[in-house]
């Protein structure tokens, strides 16, 4: 394993205050960590294990981003992430004695200038991850949308619109470093509209929300206070950007244009950029294996290779959809389209490889589907298109379980679907 310095705390840090959403007083803690265990996230008032901060812990993006299982959820964490971020922190453990991170006055200076006072120390571990972008792509999430773009370092360039005298249309460029980050983002708050906040308090919501830790937004101006900036509202969200992106667990080099960006499209940006190593990295199991295991033979046999498998929680699978494809002959002969049924067909075939490696003797065994719920479709999949099928595991008895799974193409979710199957003797 290919050894670097990497970067954690010096000194433990504390960060009191109110959390904006539980209106609870909460105390965060940041402790220097071992080399290699990544930034973790740790509930101490109920009972659970530290979760690394990374997508795949993403709770929920309402309203900010919580990380963590059902019952011991960390919410409101991308301020302090973003600091860490900047700061070029590997390793680090959050502790807090709450449901969220205290919110400060809205915007990350009180978890900026904490990490800053505690000071980093370095020590040799594994190399730190570095997310690249090799030609550009584009990542859709709702009504946000990402161009991300190969560069040698981290820029972003924010836009956002927002039918209110104050906003209007904003927009920013910057690039991802301490001392950018500290003179230019750390101090822009977190906004919200006075309209709303009844509707999210009665949603669990905005309960530590007032003047002292949001900008109040009126039809006409500001509920009180002064803006520090007349584009603060921009800044804080390319400042959430940032919180977000660290979620990839990784450093991140690229150019990334985002407009209207969103805590959901951030995190599937962040989701896009650890997809896009697995697909440089070395199959688990190529198509070979698919033949040895499966008894899909063409033209039905749907998967060429399988990335990632763990245990029987969870599958990674590819299918490269080109213009050969038998189906394309009649679906449709001057507009190719892949059938959605033969998506999930081929979602499935990548379960039944999860399935088949649960199992003794999978050559005399064969997997039936005997549901499907949930079905949706998000955009067409054409010639040119390469599938990627994420699927884990939700109850496994017996010899009968249920899936969910998700297929991307370049990181845009194109269909989703739960199933259940039975494995049965041939």
């Amino acid at each position: 394993m290919q050894t670097a310095t990497r970067r954690t705390l010096a000194a433990p840090a504390d960060v009191g205050g109110l959390g904006l959403h539980s209106g609870r007083a909460v105390t965060a803690r940041f402790l220097p960590a071992a080399p290699g265990t990544g930034i973790t996230v740790r509930r101490t008032d109920v009972d659970g294990d530290a979760v690394r901060a990374v997508t795949d812990h993403v709770r929920s993006t309402d309203r900010g981003t919580t990380l963590g299982p059902e019952g011991a959820e960390v919410g409101t964490i991308e301020h302090a992430l973003a600091a860490a971020y900047v700061l070029g922190l590997d390793d680090l453990a959050i502790e807090v004695d709450g449901p969220e991170l205290p919110a400060g006055d809205g915007s990350a200076r009180s978890f900026f200038d904490a990490l800053t006072t505690a000071g980093v120390a370095e020590a040799d571990g594994p190399a730190p991850t570095v997310w690249t972008v090799h030609a550009p792509l584009t990542v859709r999430e709702g009504d946000t949308h990402y161009l991300l773009a190969p560069a040698a370092g981290l820029r972003l360039t924010v836009t956002i619109e927002w039918d209110h005298p104050l906003i209007g249309r904003q927009s920013r460029c910057v690039d991802v470093t301490a001392d950018q980050f500290a003179a230019e983002l750390a101090d822009a708050r977190t906004f919200g509209f006075v309209a709303d906040h009844e509707a999210l308090r009665a949603r669990g919501l905005a309960r530590g929300a007032n003047l002292d830790t949001t900008i109040a937004l009126t039809p006409t101006g500001l509920a009180g206070g002064e803006l520090r900036w007349p584009d603060e509202f921009v800044r804080h969200k390319t400042l959430d950007l940032i919180g977000d992106l660290a979620l990839s667990g990784g450093r991140v080099a690229a150019d990334i244009v985002a407009f209207r960006p969103s805590h959901a499209g951030n995190v599937a940006v962040a989701r896009t950029l650890r997809r896009l190593a697995a697909l440089r990295t070395p199959p688990v199991l190529g198509i070979q294996e698919i033949l040895g295991t499966l008894p899909h033979r063409y033209p039905m046999l749907l998967v060429d290779r399988i990335l990632e498998v763990q245990g029987t929680e969870r599958i990674v699978g590819l299918k490269n959809v080109t213009f050969n494809e038998p189906f394309f002959q009649g679906h449709f002969p001057d507009h190719p389209v892949m059938p959605g049924v033969l998506i999930i067909e081929a979602m499935a075939q990548a379960g039944g490889m999860l399935l088949m490696g649960a199992v003794d003797d999978p050559a005399s065994k064969v997997v039936y589907f005997m549901s499907l719920d949930g079905i949706k479709f998000r955009r067409p999949v054409v010639p040119g298109d390469q599938l990627r099928f994420e699927l884990e595991m939700l109850q496994f008895r017996g010899r009968n379980c249920r899936m969910r799974g998700v297929a991307y193409v370049d990181g845009e979710r194109v269909a989703e679907a739960e199933m259940a199957a039975r494995i049965i003797d041939r």
